[in-house]
Protein backbone atom coordinates (compact mmCIF):
# COMPACT_ATOMS: atom_id res chain seq x y z
CA UNK A 1 0.00 0.00 0.00
CA UNK A 2 1.23 3.64 -0.98
CA UNK A 3 2.58 5.72 1.84
CA UNK A 4 -0.35 8.52 0.73
CA UNK A 5 -2.88 5.96 0.65
CA UNK A 6 -1.57 4.47 4.59
CA UNK A 7 -1.79 8.51 5.98
CA UNK A 8 -5.42 8.97 4.58
CA UNK A 9 -6.60 5.98 5.71
CA UNK A 10 -5.27 6.27 8.92
CA UNK A 11 -6.21 9.90 9.64
CA UNK A 12 -10.05 8.81 8.44
CA UNK A 13 -9.54 6.33 11.46
CA UNK A 14 -9.05 8.91 13.60
CA UNK A 15 -11.99 11.45 12.32
CA UNK A 16 -13.99 8.64 12.25
CA UNK A 17 -13.18 8.43 16.12
CA UNK A 18 -13.34 11.67 16.56
CA UNK A 19 -16.51 12.29 14.64
CA UNK A 20 -18.13 9.00 17.18
CA UNK A 21 -16.73 10.93 20.01
CA UNK A 22 -18.29 14.38 19.19
CA UNK A 23 -21.59 13.19 18.29
CA UNK A 24 -21.54 11.17 21.82
CA UNK A 25 -21.01 14.28 23.45
CA UNK A 26 -23.65 15.85 21.55
CA UNK A 27 -26.31 13.39 22.30
CA UNK A 28 -25.39 14.33 26.17
CA UNK A 29 -27.96 17.11 27.28
CA UNK A 30 -26.26 18.56 29.76
CA UNK A 31 -22.76 18.98 28.31
CA UNK A 32 -24.42 20.84 25.71
CA UNK A 33 -25.64 23.06 28.03
CA UNK A 34 -22.68 23.88 30.02
CA UNK A 35 -20.51 24.00 26.84
CA UNK A 36 -22.05 26.57 24.12
CA UNK A 37 -19.21 25.42 22.14
CA UNK A 38 -20.20 22.00 21.92
CA UNK A 39 -23.96 22.97 21.14
CA UNK A 40 -23.07 24.60 18.22
CA UNK A 41 -20.73 21.97 16.64
CA UNK A 42 -23.15 20.18 15.11
CA UNK A 43 -22.22 21.04 11.77
CA UNK A 44 -18.83 20.75 12.87
CA UNK A 45 -19.90 17.15 13.75
CA UNK A 46 -21.20 16.21 9.97
CA UNK A 47 -18.26 18.13 8.47
CA UNK A 48 -15.87 15.63 10.21
CA UNK A 49 -17.73 12.62 9.35
CA UNK A 50 -18.25 13.36 5.96
CA UNK A 51 -14.98 14.98 4.99
CA UNK A 52 -12.44 13.70 7.57
CA UNK A 53 -13.24 10.44 7.68
CA UNK A 54 -16.34 9.16 4.61
CA UNK A 55 -14.18 11.23 1.98
CA UNK A 56 -10.80 10.52 3.06
CA UNK A 57 -11.20 6.91 3.20
CA UNK A 58 -12.66 7.14 -0.39
CA UNK A 59 -9.53 8.85 -1.31
CA UNK A 60 -7.20 6.72 0.07
CA UNK A 61 -8.25 3.23 -0.83
CA UNK A 62 -8.81 5.38 -4.48
CA UNK A 63 -5.23 6.17 -4.61
CA UNK A 64 -4.12 2.64 -3.53
CA UNK A 65 -6.50 0.76 -5.42
CA UNK A 66 -6.71 3.15 -9.30
CA UNK A 67 -4.56 1.43 -11.99
CA UNK A 68 -1.68 3.94 -12.03
CA UNK A 69 -0.90 5.48 -15.60
CA UNK A 70 2.96 5.35 -16.46
CA UNK A 71 3.09 8.94 -17.37
CA UNK A 72 2.59 9.66 -13.86
CA UNK A 73 5.43 9.83 -11.74
CA UNK A 74 5.95 6.51 -8.73
CA UNK A 75 3.80 6.82 -5.77
CA UNK A 76 7.00 7.86 -3.13
CA UNK A 77 7.05 11.20 -5.33
CA UNK A 78 3.11 12.01 -5.57
CA UNK A 79 3.57 15.67 -4.51
CA UNK A 80 -0.04 16.56 -5.94
CA UNK A 81 -1.41 13.71 -3.35
CA UNK A 82 0.32 15.32 -0.60
CA UNK A 83 -1.18 18.88 -1.27
CA UNK A 84 -4.81 16.71 -1.47
CA UNK A 85 -3.80 15.37 1.99
CA UNK A 86 -2.04 18.55 3.93
CA UNK A 87 -5.00 20.91 2.27
CA UNK A 88 -8.26 18.59 3.30
CA UNK A 89 -7.00 18.15 6.58
CA UNK A 90 -5.79 21.94 7.47
CA UNK A 91 -9.35 22.97 5.82
CA UNK A 92 -10.79 20.30 7.98
CA UNK A 93 -8.98 21.77 11.04
CA UNK A 94 -9.84 25.14 10.33
CA UNK A 95 -13.44 24.52 9.81
CA UNK A 96 -13.56 22.24 13.39
CA UNK A 97 -11.72 25.81 15.02
CA UNK A 98 -14.02 27.93 13.40
CA UNK A 99 -17.67 26.66 12.95
CA UNK A 100 -18.32 26.87 16.65
CA UNK A 101 -16.42 30.15 17.21
CA UNK A 102 -19.16 31.03 15.04
CA UNK A 103 -22.17 29.47 16.05
CA UNK A 104 -21.70 30.78 19.63
CA UNK A 105 -20.23 34.52 18.19
CA UNK A 106 -17.03 34.71 19.97
CA UNK A 107 -15.87 36.31 17.06
CA UNK A 108 -11.71 36.18 17.01
CA UNK A 109 -9.92 34.11 13.94
CA UNK A 110 -13.77 32.99 12.50
CA UNK A 111 -13.97 35.33 10.12
CA UNK A 112 -11.12 34.22 7.95
CA UNK A 113 -11.36 30.60 9.12
CA UNK A 114 -14.52 29.11 6.94
CA UNK A 115 -13.57 31.13 4.34
CA UNK A 116 -10.06 29.78 4.07
CA UNK A 117 -11.41 25.62 5.22
CA UNK A 118 -13.61 26.13 2.26
CA UNK A 119 -11.11 27.34 -0.12
CA UNK A 120 -8.11 24.64 1.16
CA UNK A 121 -10.88 22.17 1.12
CA UNK A 122 -12.03 23.29 -3.01
CA UNK A 123 -7.96 22.60 -3.65
CA UNK A 124 -8.06 19.02 -1.84
CA UNK A 125 -10.65 18.24 -4.03
CA UNK A 126 -9.80 19.58 -7.51
CA UNK A 127 -5.99 18.23 -7.09
CA UNK A 128 -7.66 15.00 -6.16
CA UNK A 129 -9.99 14.87 -9.23
CA UNK A 130 -6.69 16.21 -11.33
CA UNK A 131 -4.63 13.00 -9.90
CA UNK A 132 -7.75 10.22 -10.42
CA UNK A 133 -9.19 11.17 -13.68
CA UNK A 134 -6.52 9.39 -15.54
CA UNK A 135 -6.57 6.31 -13.69
CA UNK A 136 -10.11 5.96 -14.59
CA UNK A 137 -10.05 4.52 -17.90
CA UNK A 138 -11.50 1.57 -19.80
CA UNK A 139 -9.84 -0.88 -20.99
Amino acid sequence: MPTLSRWLIRTALICGGGAFLVGLALAIAPLRTAYPALAAAGPSYIHLLVVGWITQLIMGVAYWMFPRVQRHPAPSSDWPGWIVYGSLNIGLACRLIGEPMVGTRSGGPAGWLLPMSAALQLIAMLTFVMRIWPRVRTR
